[in-house]
């Protein structure tokens, strides 16, 4: 039987990834060495040189498993990959919930999928000002699809919610006036990660076109 088709669900530019993770990796070594400068003032200079091993050794093992995370529609099925493979149906999700993350400015927004035990975060749009990046028309169509018809009753909420970011593209509407950046807006500023209600998402949804 033929494999199901990888989609790629990716918002990051894999060149940017890895001049970020080099910049991690020095940021590493600069935090690992002040951190065990303090420790060999109120130890010795090997408790020092110990502690600032492992802080860099684990700041660059967080950098480079998140440099090396891939995500992909495979079927019905979203597909997380780093270490560890995992992945979530769509279909039989257990919980379908929007999730806002706040860093600096720049907001993501995106779909938390649950299902056994496993989450996954599929960033949908990432927007910076009045401008930003989205996922392309054919994965936003795919996802709405599969959505429509998922078990679980958010799913047709989400579907419209894609459908109308396809309908304000496709009008050439600005990123400002499309349905996913005026979702981002409305999340509180100040939190670095927020799910916004399923009752707002709902009552959003019935206002668009």
């Amino acid at each position: 039987m033929t494999e199901p088709e990888r989609i790629p669900l990716t918002l990051i530019d894999h060149t940017n990834v890895r001049r970020r993770g080099c910049v991690t990796v020095g940021v590493a070594v600069v935090f690992g060495a002040a951190v065990g400068g303090l420790v060999g003032l109120l130890a010795n200079r090997t408790a020092a040189l110990i502690t600032a091993a492992v802080v860099i050794v684990v700041l660059t093992t967080l950098s480079w498993i998140s440099g090396r995370r891939r995500l992909w529609l495979e079927g019905d099925q979203v597909v997380a990959k780093a270490v560890a493979r995992k992945s979530v149906d769509l279909r039989h999700a257990e919980r379908i919930e929007l999730l806002v993350t706040d860093i600096r400015g720049t907001r993501t927004v995106g779909l938390l999928l649950a299902a056994k035990n496993k989450t996954i975060n599929l960033s949908l749009a990432v927007y910076a000002g009045t401008g930003g990046r989205e996922l392309g028309i054919l994965v936003l169509r795919r996802l709405a699809d599969i959505l429509a018809g998922s078990d679980n009753t958010s799913g047709l909420v989400f579907s419209q919610l894609l459908v109308a970011q396809l309908r304000a593209e496709a009008k050439g509407d600005p990123a400002a006036e499309r349905p996913l950046y005026r979702l981002a807006a409305l999340a509180p500023a100040g939190r670095l990660a927020q799910r916004l209600k399923p009752e707002a998402i709902t009552r959003f949804v019935a206002t668009l076109d």
